[in-house]
C-alpha cells in the first residue's frame, strides 16, 4: 500500500514537471563552475554516486525475510530483477524531470532540489507537495526497513543463547517484538547524535564493504566448497561477481581517500567513513565471543 501510494506520488511529480509551461533547458548544457579533472574528478564522480547510492539503498531488503517468503528460490530472484528496474526507471526519470526545470548550476546551489523544481512550476505550493511526497517516501522507506532488519537481529537471537531475548516472537503478532524494540533505542541513539546527512554517508560507505565481500565469498566459496548444492546461481558467473567486487573495493577505496582529504583540507569536522567503519568494529569483540562456543539455541 505504501509502496503503492509512494509510486503514485513520484509519477505525479515527474510528469508535472516534464509537463509544466517552465522547462525546456538544455540537458547537455555544460556547467559554469569548476570542472575537476584527473583524480579529482574520479572523486568527484565518486561522491556523486554516494547519493545516488542511499536512494537504492536496500534493493537487497528483501532476502532478510526470505524465510518468510513463498518459493523464495523463484520469488527473490525475480523481485530483486523488478524492484532494481523500477528504481533505476524511476531515478533516471525523476532526474530528468529536476534537469528540465532547472539549469546544471541551479541544481548544484540548491539544498533542496525537489522543493526548487516545483516552486518553479508550481510556485509556494510547489513546496508543500514535495514536503507532503518526502514524509510519504520516509514513511515508506522506515516501514521496509523496520519490517526487514529486525529479521537478522531476531536470527542471530535464535541461533545464539546469550542474546535469545533477541529471538522471542510476540505471541499473536507473530513479530519479533524484542528485535524491534532494540533496533528502536539504537536508532533513537544515532538520530540523537548527528546529522542525517553523516548517518546516510557512514551507512552507504559500510555497506559497500560488505556488499564486496559478500560477492568476493560467492566466488571464494564456489572454489572451496565446488560440490556444495547450491539454490541459487550467479548469472555471468565469474564476470558479474568479479565486476562488482572491483568496484566495490574502487569505492571504498576512494570514497576513504576523498572523507581523509577532505578532513586535512579543513571542509569536514569527521571522517565519516571510518566513524562508520569503527561502529561496525565495535561489534568485533561480541562477534567473536559468540562465535568461541556460545552457540545454538537448539543445543
Amino acid at each position: 500500500m505504501l509502496t503503492a501510494l509512494k509510486a503514485t506520488a513520484i509519477g505525479f511529480l515527474i510528469f508535472g514537471l516534464l509537463g509544466g509551461s517552465s522547462g525546456a533547458h538544455d540537458l547537455f548544457a555544460a556547467t559554469e563552475g569548476p570542472s575537476p579533472s584527473g583524480w579529482r574528478l574520479l572523486g568527484a564522480y565518486f561522491a556523486a554516486i554516494g547519493g545516488a547510492f542511499w536512494a537504492y539503498d536496500g534493493w537487497n531488503n528483501i532476502s532478510f525475510v526470505a524465510g518468510e517468503v513463498t518459493d523464495p528460490q523463484r520469488t527473490i530472484p525475480r523481485a530483486l530483477f523488478i524492484g532494481m528496474s523500477f528504481c533505476v526507471l524511476v531515478y533516471a526519470l525523476v532526474n530528468l524531470a529536476f534537469l528540465y526545470v532547472l539549469p546544471i548550476d541551479v541544481m548544484a546551489a540548491s539544498e533542496f532540489v525537489a522543493s526548487d523544481a516545483a516552486g518553479v512550476v508550481w510556485g509556494a505550493l510547489g513546496g508543500g507537495l514535495v514536503a507532503a511526497m518526502v514524509m510519504l517516501s520516509t514513511l515508506g522507506s522506515t516501514n521496509a526497513n523496520v519490517l526487514s532488519t529486525a529479521r537478522v537481529t531476531y536470527a542471530v537471537g535464535a541461533e545464539y543463547k546469550a542474546l535469545a531475548w533477541l529471538g522471542q516472537v510476540r505471541p499473536g503478532s507473530g513479530t519479533p517484538g524484542n528485535a524491534l524494540l532494540m533496533h528502536l533505542a539504537w536508532t533513537i541513539i544515532l538520530v540523537f547524535s548527528g546529522s542525517f546527512d553523516m548517518l546516510t554517508d557512514m551507512l552507504i560507505f559500510v555497506s559497500w564493504v560488505f556488499y564486496g565481500m559478500l560477492a568476493l565469498a560467492v566466488i571464494i566459496l564456489r572454489f572451496r566448497e565446488k560440490d556444495t548444492v547450491r539454490p541459487y546461481r550467479v548469472k555471468g558467473y565469474p564476470w558479474v561477481p568479479g565486476i562488482f567486487v572491483l568496484f566495490s573495493f574502487a569505492y571504498v577505496v576512494i570514497t576513504l581517500w576523498r572523507d581523509v582529504a577532505d578532513f586535512l583540507e579543513g571542509r569536514t569536522t569527521l571522517i565519516n567513513s571510518v566513524l562508520g567503519a569503527v561502529l561496525v568494529l565495535a561489534g568485533l569483540p561480541l562477534y567473536l565471543w559468540l562465535r568461541n562456543g556460545k552457540r545454538p539455541v537448539s543445543d
